[in-house]
């Protein structure tokens, strides 16, 4: 039989500029003595202050069911927000129009049962301890940091009366925080290697949950190597797709082949592993996201930098609207980086007009130039074109017909926009628009991979991928191939 366990949880977001960079913060409270259980607090780039409020929410209700996993539908949590938005509209009060709220709350909803959370209005000056974790996290954010419990003065001197206006049971005396504050942080600093989640620091006596396992999303595996002789309309590479929607990979070189030939690597490729005294600070990462469809997607024909560059198509506007409602649900990324082409300056456009921001073009992020292969199929470029086909799929180095580029000079501008981009928002989420070629050359190289990798991975158009960059040169690949927002 569950334990009965009550706790109070203190909300608050902020964003400077609304839209602006933004941030949130939550406390999970023990009613009885008014400590704190946990704290987390997060900087989550441009955002508006409405989705700020609801992330610190959602980070405030997770806490506490991660405190105490064991409790299920005997854990009571009792919110108090200074937002009469969330309130009301979590309540049950209120109607949620806003198309960036809807998803947000109904990811509030389902972390606990409905029944389980009750909702308080409280002025701002009662919601001191959040408010200053949500102002932690963002000047954290600004100054390129990641918000630290070890650091924070957030809860001291708080109201000594932060449980006063609580409603039965919830009432209680609060305790001494700032002692207990104080002790937590000097347990924090004498342990700063104890796992916990990300984001949320349990304080000393709370009960500390193991660390969640977050799954990214990734799809599109493997696929086994078929003869070059596969069926006409099958994606040309992985890595220089004619712009494929759901489309087969193309078959890498028969291992029994002469062997593909060693591209030199771009000489800022960032290292792998982990060094000797690694940087664990804010990375610069890189949200990579394909573009919508257009009307050579479906049919599988090369498209590249050297074509016709064509637009989104009807189905392809749509699939930006979805992108743009994702991240502006998110609200994470702070900077949109474009290559030239059309059908990405569409989508970025798209998802700028919901962000407010501006869109910086990248001449290093545009697609391959296919040469002579571009508007045809794969079948038809073995037809016209089979043994250049042939060497283009087994070396890297090997060009189209007709000048095209190899997929080792694609690197080579690949990496250096990478470089440029890296070293110009370092700490901060760019999101990257981009094609198949640029968007599986950064994972290759971020991996460590080989070029023949280029053939083993599937990018769905406007599918999302993601790497962060620390400062030490380190690389990690988070998502790869996320269509889940599409559905």
């Amino acid at each position: 039989m569950s334990v009965a366990r009550q706790v109070v949880v203190e909300a608050d977001g902020g964003s400077r500029g609304n839209p602006g960079p933004a941030g949130y913060g939550a406390v999970v409270i023990d009613p009885a003595t008014g400590e704190p259980l946990a704290e987390a607090a997060e900087y989550i780039g441009v955002a508006t202050n409405n989705v700020a409020e609801y992330r610190g929410l959602i980070a405030g209700l997770t806490a506490a069911k991660a405190l105490f996993p064991d409790a299920g539908d005997a854990l009571r949590v009792h919110v108090r927000m200074d937002s009469k938005l969330v309130v009301e509209q979590m309540s049950g009060r209120w109607k949620i129009k806003h198309p960036d709220m809807k998803p947000l709350a109904a990811r509030a909803a389902a972390i606990l049962p409905p029944s389980s959370v009750t909702y308080e209005w409280i002025p701002r000056a009662q919601n001191k301890h959040a408010d200053r974790l949500a102002n932690e996290a963002m000047d954290a954010g600004r100054d390129g940091r990641t918000w630290e419990a070890s650091a924070s003065t957030a809860a001291l001197d708080t109201p000594s009366a932060r449980t006063a206006s609580a409603p039965p049971p919830v009432q209680g005396p609060p305790g001494d925080q700032a002692a207990g504050v104080a002790r937590a942080r000097a347990a924090l600093a004498a342990a700063r290697g104890a796992a916990a989640p990300e984001g949320l620091f349990p304080m000393p006596g709370a009960q500390e949950p193991e660390p969640p396992v977050e799954a990214a999303p990734v799809t599109g595996a493997a696929a086994p190597a078929a003869e070059p002789s596969a069926a006409p309309g099958a994606e040309p590479s992985a890595a220089a797709a004619p712009e494929p929607s759901e489309a087969p990979v193309a078959p890498a070189p028969d291992s029994s082949a002469a062997p593909v030939a060693s591209a030199p690597e771009p000489a800022a490729t960032p290292q792998t592993g982990w060094g000797s005294a690694p940087d664990l600070g804010a990375p610069a990462t890189l949200v990579l996201l394909r573009h919508g469809e257009t009307a050579l997607t479906p049919q599988k024909r090369f498209s590249g930098s050297g074509g016709t560059d064509p637009e989104l198509s009807a189905t392809g506007r749509d699939q930006a609207e979805r992108a743009a409602a994702h991240f502006a649900a998110l609200g994470t990324v702070q900077e949109i980086v474009s290559s030239p082409l059309r059908r990405c300056r569409e989508t970025a456009a798209a998802v700028a007009a919901r962000l407010g921001l501006d869109v910086h073009v990248d001449e290093g992020l545009r697609e391959t130039d296919f040469g002579a292969w571009e508007g045809l199929t794969f079948g038809e470029v073995r037809e016209r074109h089979g043994d250049d086909l042939t060497a283009w799929l087994a070396s890297p180095d090997a060009a189209p017909t007709g000048g095209g580029e190899s997929f080792a000079e694609v690197a080579g501008r690949v990496a250096a926009a990478r470089d440029r981009i890296v070293a110009r928002y370092a700490g901060r989420t760019v999101l990257l628009v981009t094609h198949v070629t640029p968007i599986k050359t950064l994972v290759r190289l971020a991996l460590g991979a080989p070029p023949e990798a280029l053939f083993r991975m599937e990018l769905s158009a406007a599918s999302i991928s993601a790497v962060a960059y620390y400062g030490d040169g380190n690389a990690s690949v988070r998502l790869l191939n996320d269509t889940s927002h599409l559905r």
